[in-house]
């Protein structure tokens, strides 16, 4: 068997699993996607007094300004999670929660912190996608123009920054040591790193992210392996919800396609 039937027999594989699933495909991704902000408004609200004293013993700013901080990212990310899985003011919510990876960034440090700087970056390439999930193709203002063409459309352009951005989680997993298993695992993720940024064999490069996310998700952020008053626990579920999130973003990849500035869309036109 050749790597042409192979490589076929993947394809049928990822479109009937999309046949059987693309009714609820989205919804799921839609969770997964929010799954960090739900944890991190809950969060929240169980560590209210260690956040506030945090942010105040970290940028001096007083008790109010720290306890302002914990209540607009309790009700911001409960808040905006609710409204994008009820469908209603997605656009705001998404903006809402660009801000909010924003001002943890910043209060955090994240800034200095490149594999939690890339990490954020990935949820905003999320962001991107559902951005791009609940807008419609741009159309002409006036009849008879002539557009910029689907490629230049903002629904494809936010399809593209979504990808790009998605990706940099993977670049947080890669492991620059001599062992031929690490060797293995960076090329094959950097492969198909590269087939989703390009959009060549999207759905099912993005499929195998997906699978691969899921195998070391479950086994190296088992949060609930470890007793919940070790700060490991905190760690790794932070981590877990983040990696949640980020297939989210691949499923959403998986179930809306590429879009127009990508390989397989310029496949259809040769």
């Amino acid at each position: 068997m050749g790597h042409g039937d192979l490589m076929s027999q993947a394809e049928d594989v990822a479109d009937q699993f999309l046949r059987v699933t693309k009714h609820y495909l989205p919804h799921v991704a839609r969770l997964c996607l929010v799954s960090t902000f739900l944890e991190d408004g809950i969060r929240m609200w169980r560590q209210w007094s260690e956040q506030s004293e945090y942010i105040d013993s970290t940028w001096n700013c007083g008790f109010f300004l720290a306890n302002l901080f914990v209540l607009i990212n309790l009700l911001g990310q409960l808040g905006c999670c609710v409204l994008i899985l009820s469908r209603n003011f997605v656009q705001y919510a998404c903006g809402a929660l660009f801000g909010i990876i924003a001002l943890q960034m910043v209060a955090y440090s994240i800034l200095w912190d490149l594999k939690f700087l890339m990490r954020n970056l990935a949820l905003g390439g999320g962001l991107l996608l559902l951005l791009a999930e609940c807008r419609g193709e741009a159309r002409s203002v006036f009849a008879g123009v002539p557009s910029l063409g689907h490629q230049s459309s903002p629904k494809h352009l936010l399809q593209l920054g979504g990808r790009v951005f998605l990706v940099l989680m993977f670049m947080t997993l890669l492991h620059f040591d001599l062992s031929l298993l690490s060797f293995l695992q960076n090329v094959v993720g950097t492969a198909l790193m590269v087939l989703v940024v390009v959009g060549f064999k999207t759905k099912l490069a993005a499929l195998t992210l997906v699978a691969w996310l899921l195998c070391i998700n479950f086994t190296f952020n088992a949060f609930w392996s470890i007793p919940s008053y070790k700060p490991m626990h905190d760690f790794l579920k932070y981590d877990f919800f983040q990696t949640m999130s980020v297939i989210g973003g691949l499923l959403l990849v998986v179930a809306l396609g590429p879009g127009g500035v990508s390989m397989d869309e310029k496949k259809k036109e040769w």
